[in-house]
């Protein structure tokens, strides 16, 4: 499948930040990395092979960022908690700055979007979802961990609370932000249960949306679906090409 790159310079992250896009027409998916930082990473992992048949169909366009996630939570350096959550926040900020008024510019319009990911790509497209309904159509998060607590090592201030959706869901009522996320349609929260998948945070995170009224589509597959790329692109070409 043909890409373009584009470079984001990027004043909150005060670097460079490369933006695959693939496909042509249909609404935008944003995907956040499995794993690592790269923009190439799901490419690499083979997904875009298998999206390519709903993708030359023009029932969506594929926008895939470099993150930073080497230097929050999931990275393997020592840097002080107080200065992950600070980049935590900057990277947020370049999401809302940067990122979305370019897919937006490229599409050509303010087209549907929405977040996906697997993993830590999950959180971060369910986490980027909740926090902004008012700009997202939904998203599709599949094995992902929705605690962020259980990432940071016990340190835990108001940044880390305003990104862990296990903590700020249950707590929000906004009649603003309820609105939004009530009206969508677009919500995906899929697991397997088979070898190295941890169903237990999709389950919770379903259960804190039904309890809020706000719908969803929480589903946990049979033990089949193991945590592999063949059963997580699997998942994904079912959502994209059947419910989106």
């Amino acid at each position: 499948m043909e890409n373009k790159t584009e470079i984001l310079k990027s004043k909150d992250l005060s670097k460079d930040v490369n933006v695959s896009v693939y496909g042509h027409f249909g609404i935008a998916l944003l995907v956040f990395p499995t794993k690592g930082t790269s923009h190439l990473q799901p490419e690499k992992d083979g997904l875009i092979d298998v999206l390519t048949p709903v993708l030359k169909k023009g029932k969506c366009k594929l926008y895939v960022a470099d993150t930073i996630c080497d230097e929050l939570w999931w990275g393997s350096d020592l840097t002080d908690p107080h200065t992950r959550s600070k980049r935590h926040y900057e990277y947020n900020e370049f999401l809302l700055n940067d990122l979305i008024p370019y897919i937006f510019d490229d599409c050509g319009s303010l087209i549907p979007m929405i977040t996906a990911g697997v993993g830590v790509g999950a959180y971060h497209a369910a986490n980027t979802y909740f926090r902004r309904p008012d700009i997202f159509a939904g998203t599709l998060a599949i094995s992902g961990n929705y605690n962020l607590q259980d990432s940071t090592g016990g340190y835990f201030d108001e940044n880390c609370y305003f990104n862990s959706p296990v903590h700020y869901l249950p707590n929000l009522n906004d009649s603003y932000w309820l609105t939004h996320l009530m009206s969508r349609k677009h919500v995906y929260l899929m697991s397997g249960s088979g070898n190295g998948e941890s169903p237990d945070s999709t389950t919770l995170l379903g259960n804190i949306l039904n309890a809020k009224n706000i719908s969803n589509h929480t589903e946990i597959k049979d033990t089949s679906y193991t945590a592999d790329n063949e059963s997580w692109h699997k998942i994904f070409l079912e959502v994209v090409e059947g419910r989106l």
